[in-house]
């Protein structure tokens, strides 16, 4: 509040008379307190953390002006009704937006009971207003409130310990293992989960919930403090702090926070509370100064109203004497030291990850556990609990892959300070949307695994594990002794290359631009119109003689050269003109095209991949490298012919990237996901090439028998026709803009075909042809009659080339 005063005088000139009081959270002090301030002080306003109750107690006085606001920055414990005889203000939001969240929350995870915990604060305020609404709104989606744990006002508590750890064990004893902190204080709520995780309640099993009014004071936890509340899930009122405004009083406030509190272990990030009351004292200023410069008749009350604003909380708007802007809340996942912020929701728009794309239409109406990214629960488990209680002997042992070659499908990160194993990947998120199709609720524990694909496959024949996850190739041979999924991807055996420059094109380089087809074309077609021009322009003159051969040659030089010349000469027959023109037209567009492709390919690099085929490097005895997989090595050894000892392991993605350009191996084999993955991520330089060895696919594994198998194939099934499967592989695998088939053609820019353009030449031919039929319909007329002479020669026996010349020669040529 003192921040907003200095920052409303220098930026506006007007001063403000701040007058700050100590309630403790006593009610009745709050009342004798603002009797005080308005009869001695002379405030015009009050603002602080009066509950609406104690502002409506103080409103109500005698001694108080009616016209004076109070605005009140703590939000009820239960629904409030404005009455417009107090002038209450409430900057808050109603509590019955945190119950919607809740709600929303609990029906996404499917929990069926649920258990609430609040703090009684004074005997002004209604505490069981808030339960009632959240046991109504639990009610409309069938869920139950089996239980709800009312702690006193903490002030109040002689020995909060085992007042603490008594109402902890009966929430232990209840059926519901899912609690929800509705209103609680900071030094409750983080006592609490200090006893209950010495009681062993943090645990695997338990979902803990807080609500906004403990989750916005999340900054303000200790470290210590922390450790304690491992896996619970909180929400938070979003606000924009990535503004100009928000940015200067951030610094302002942890720099007195700093000065005021130099030895407290807390982050000194301020609050939405914080942001309240500066935003309260600004809508004051606004107010009075708008009053201030109309000097109308108009109270403070009603300009304050009036406000509309944008503040660093919210926007700044009142309908029925609260804020009438809807609130988003940040859903928030307490892991490791802090919180991992995983989402948002709002009751337009239900779940998001990000609320840029959720604001332009996409993605809407999604659960939690699609819209929020993976939740760590108590435990450090990312499978949602079912909300009850879950024993050893229920709970799966599901053993995951922890070294696989492509990091995108499953990576296993261990915190040693917290002793968890974060297990992430493709593979986990299929599993897990799977099992979130399944008509029974699942348990089960992830456990990493540290050896090869055979020994997992047999610990789980063995029964070491109810099911194994991992990109695990389905083989008849391993089918034998356990049981395959349902391949939730395709999979076949690739070879990956490096990319070299192809010098021997270069010598040719300005052939490529066109196909040979298309060289061929153009050729005839120019011979072609040459021709016809010269038909219609020249007579054969006396040269034109002699054998068939050289009538032939001087027939084609002709044809060329009065086509290449004849911008230079006069045209006198304007059908020579109409033959011209078409041609002139496809030839300026064949140029451009021509130059287009010329500079494409003298700009970009021409790369062929540098390995040969497989019989070459059988041939060579060159060494070729695959990820150690046993089918892989099986493969390449029985079926392609490869030698052993020009096999080597590769660990990795990235070691296959350094070995191909160090020249250690020739040519990587690869299953195509991670191949796509290899090349999407080293787009340069490397490239599929030669065929595809079809194989199946990656499937999970359970032991002989399970019906589990069965069940998980056919929420797979599920899974891919409504195309939640290949949303899934669009989101976690970077292939997606990678081509997926191999190719073996250069990089650079293939040649042009004469397609393109076939339209041209197809105008061009017709228009040479019609010229050349009328050109011999009017030659046939005028001389008909040495016309069936010669018709009757070459009918006789005479070669087609003397007759043609001949006739030529013996006749003038048409005057057009």
């Amino acid at each position: 509040m003192e921040i907003a005063v200095q920052d409303f005088y220098s930026l506006t000139g007007h001063n403000l008379s701040l007058h700050i009081v100590d309630l403790s959270g006593n009610s009745a002090k709050a009342v004798f307190a603002a009797i005080e301030l308005v009869k001695d002080q002379k405030v015009q306003a009050i603002a602080g953390a009066l509950t609406w109750q104690e502002a409506a107690i103080v409103a109500e006085m005698d001694e108080i002006n009616k016209e004076v606001p109070v605005i009140s920055l703590t939000q009820p414990s239960s629904p409030i009704v404005p009455n417009k005889k107090f002038p209450v203000i409430g900057m808050y939001q109603d509590i019955s937006m945190d119950i919607s969240c809740i709600s929303a929350i609990v029906a996404s995870f499917k929990w069926t009971k649920v258990n609430a915990i609040y703090e009684g604060r004074n005997s002004y305020t209604s505490n069981l207003g808030g339960i009632t609404l959240l046991s109504s709104s639990l009610r409309e989606i069938g869920v139950e409130l089996e239980y709800f744990s009312a702690f006193p006002e903490f002030s109040s508590l002689v020995n909060p310990n085992i007042i603490i750890q008594k109402e902890l064990q009966t929430l232990r004893e209840k059926q519901s293992k899912v609690f929800i902190f509705v209103q609680t204080s900071l030094t409750l709520t983080t006592m609490l989960f200090e006893n209950a995780k010495q009681m062993g309640m943090m645990g695997e099993g338990y979902v803990w919930i807080m609500a906004d009014g403990i989750a916005n004071l999340i900054d303000s936890v200790n470290a210590s403090a922390i450790t304690s509340m491992q896996g619970v899930l909180g929400f938070r009122t979003h606000y924009s702090d990535n503004t100009a405004s928000f940015r200067e009083f951030q610094m302002n406030f942890q720099r007195v926070s700093i000065d005021e509190y130099p030895k407290e272990d807390k982050n000194h990030h301020p609050s939405v509370y914080a942001l309240r009351a500066y935003d309260s004292i600004w809508t004051i200023a606004k107010a009075a100064k708008i009053l201030q410069q109309k000097n109308d008749s108009k109270p403070l009350l009603q300009h304050i109203l009036s406000s509309d604003f944008e503040g660093l909380s919210s926007r700044i708007q009142f309908q029925n004497y609260k804020l009438g802007d809807k609130p988003t809340f940040q859903i928030l996942n307490i892991v490791g030291k802090s919180y991992r912020e995983i989402g948002f929701w709002s009751e337009e728009l239900g779940f998001t990850k990000n609320l840029v794309k959720h604001a332009n239409g996409k993605n809407k109406n999604l659960t939690a556990e699609e819209g929020l990214d993976r939740v760590y629960w108590p435990g450090g488990r990312t499978s949602v609990p079912t909300g009850f209680l879950e024993t050893k002997a229920k709970e799966l042992r599901i053993a995951v892959l922890a070294r696989s070659t492509c990091s995108q499908f499953l990576k296993a990160n261990h915190d040693d300070k917290q002793n968890i194993t974060y297990i992430t990947g493709f593979s986990i998120d299929v599993f897990e949307a799977a099992v979130r199709r399944l008509q029974y609720p699942l348990m089960y524990n992830l456990f990493p695994f540290y050896g090869s694909y055979n020994d997992l496959i047999k610990e789980v024949s063995n029964k070491t594990f109810d099911a194994a996850i991992g990109d695990i190739l389905i083989t008849a041979d391993r089918n034998q002794h356990i049981e395959f999924s349902q391949p939730y991807i395709q999979a076949g055996l690739v070879m990956v290359v490096t990319m070299k420059s192809d010098e021997s094109l270069q010598f040719w380089m300005f052939m490529k631009p066109f196909t040979k087809g298309m060289w061929i074309l153009m050729a005839a077609m120019t011979l072609f119109t040459g021709f016809v021009i010269w038909c219609l322009e020249h007579r054969i003159n006396s040269d034109f003689r002699g054998p068939p051969n050289r009538q032939i040659g001087t027939l084609l030089w002709f044809s060329f050269s009065t086509l290449v010349f004849a911008h230079r000469e006069s045209i006198r027959s304007q059908w020579s003109r109409l033959v011209l023109a078409p041609w002139l037209f496809l030839i300026l567009i064949v140029t451009s095209t021509y130059t287009a492709n010329l500079t494409s390919l003298l700009t970009n690099p021409q790369l062929e991949p540098s390995g040969t085929d497989i019989g070459s490097l059988k041939r060579t005895r060159a060494t070729i490298g695959c990820n150690g997989n046993p089918f892989t090595f099986w493969y390449l050894e029985k079926v392609l012919g490869f030698k052993t000892g020009n096999i080597k392991t590769i660990a990795s993605i990235d070691d296959f990237a350094k070995a191909l350009s160090s020249g250690d191996i020739r040519a990587a084999f690869m299953f195509t996901p991670h191949a796509r993955v290899f090349l999407s991520e080293f787009s340069t330089g490397f490239t599929m090439t030669g065929p595809t060895y079809k194989l199946t696919g990656f499937g999970f594994v359970f032991p002989k028998g399970s019906s589990l198998a069965l069940n998980i194939s056919e929420a797979i099934i599920y899974l891919t026709q409504s195309g939640e499967l290949q949303q899934l592989e669009e989101q976690k695998l970077s292939y997606s803009k990678y081509s997926t088939s191999p190719s073996t053609a250069s990089s650079g820019t293939q040649g042009l075909g004469p397609r393109p353009l076939a339209g041209l030449f197809i105008i061009s031919g017709s228009v040479s042809i019609f010229a050349l039929i009328v050109v011999a319909i009017s030659l046939l007329r005028s001389h008909w009659e040495s016309s069936l002479t010669f018709i009757q020669t070459m009918l006789a026996g005479r070669a087609f080339w003397s007759w043609l010349t001949t006739f030529f020669a013996k006749n003038d040529l048409l005057q057009l």
